[in-house]
């Protein structure tokens, strides 16, 4: 009898193409950002981000696959499967790198990374018979440093055009733009998704205008951003975190909007994050009610089964069941 212990099912071949494009553009971006854009934190960072991501979904996943009995993701298929399975670390480890700043302290940087490593396997709920995490792993490492270090900031919004002057300035935005929106259109489907967190976003800064006196204008020029450009087209498109159906997707990034507007007209800093956050949160939250209940529903159906074949096996109606034989005394007799 083979020993062979089985292996989870790998990704689908166009979700692992996505990672792939999503892998490159980051690498790409960030040789840019060091070279020319202007990315101000050391040179070193981004190897030491990877170098971190790698080894600890390395190791959670060795856990984890020695805890339920199964064969590593990263063995079995050469290089190539090895690829496949750093793929997710990869994007993680460039993300938090490149969007959060810590001044000169990198431990900081490296807990943002294994945080949001960490988060696949512990935020999880059950999808269609599989667990799957729910949490969008760079945002939350963000969300986290930015609790638990309030000193820590953002990257600043000239961190990616402070070398350039105008028009060139504006490539720099439409590019990411473009590319990203190839991507999400062709490999991730999410642009219901990015629908439905643009729209809603206009209303929420006309309503936070009209409401609390903000400037709309001032509110609706930050799309033009690079920051935003890259939230919108390569965070909150998370294949991984978000839903998949039209209608949940364009309620996935219209809530994340809502809560955002929430947040920022309470003066509350970095509420693009803590609103993803929360959305995922909230997702996570009705998978798991939706599980539960799925489950109750099953255990009623089995009782009830269970308590119809005991009644007929003791000639007696089961829940549900018609009474067909009667009594002779509770027969009538109808004439004729």
């Amino acid at each position: 009898m083979s020993t062979n212990k089985p292996s989870p099912p790998r990704h689908d071949p166009k979700v692992v193409i996505a990672l792939r494009n999503f892998a490159m553009s980051m690498s790409v971006f960030n040789i840019l950002g060091y070279t020319i854009l202007g990315f101000e934190q050391p040179w070193v960072w981004p190897f030491i981000a990877m170098a971190t991501a790698y080894s600890f979904e390395t190791l959670l996943e060795a856990i984890g696959a020695r805890v339920e009995g199964r064969t590593p993701r990263f063995i079995g298929n050469g290089w190539r499967g090895v690829l496949e399975f750093l793929y997710p670390a990869h994007i993680t480890a460039l993300a938090m790198n490149m969007l959060i700043y810590v001044n000169d302290q990198v431990w900081v940087m490296i807990f943002g990374v294994m945080v949001a490593v960490g988060a696949k396997w512990v935020l999880r709920a059950p999808v269609r018979g599989r667990m799957r995490h729910y949490m969008n792993p760079s945002n939350f490492g963000i969300t986290i440093i930015l609790l638990v270090f309030p000193w820590a900031s953002i990257a600043p919004p000239y961190h990616f055009t402070e070398r350039f002057s105008s028009p060139v300035d504006w490539l720099v935005p439409a590019i990411i733009l473009a590319a990203g929106t190839m991507l999400n259109a062709k490999l991730t489907g999410r642009m219901w998704l990015i629908m439905g967190w643009l729209s809603i976003y206009v209303v929420q800064a006309i309503v936070r205008g009209v409401l609390l006196d903000t400037s709309i204008p001032a509110a609706l020029i930050m799309m033009t951003g690079v920051a935003f450009v890259l939230y919108t087209n390569y965070m909150v498109t998370d294949p991984g975190t978000s839903p998949s159906a039209p209608a949940s997707q364009f309620a996935f990034g219209g809530g994340i909007a809502v809560i955002y507007g929430f947040f920022t007209g309470a003066g509350i800093a970095y509420g693009l994050f803590f609103a993803t956050a929360t959305v995922c949160l909230i997702r996570g939250v009705f998978l798991w009610s939706l599980h539960i209940s799925n489950q109750a529903r099953e255990r009623r159906a089995a009782l009830d089964g269970t308590a119809t074949r005991d009644a007929s096996a003791n000639g007696k109606p089961g829940p549900g069941r018609p009474d067909i034989e009667k009594s002779d005394t509770e027969k009538k007799v109808v004439p004729a």
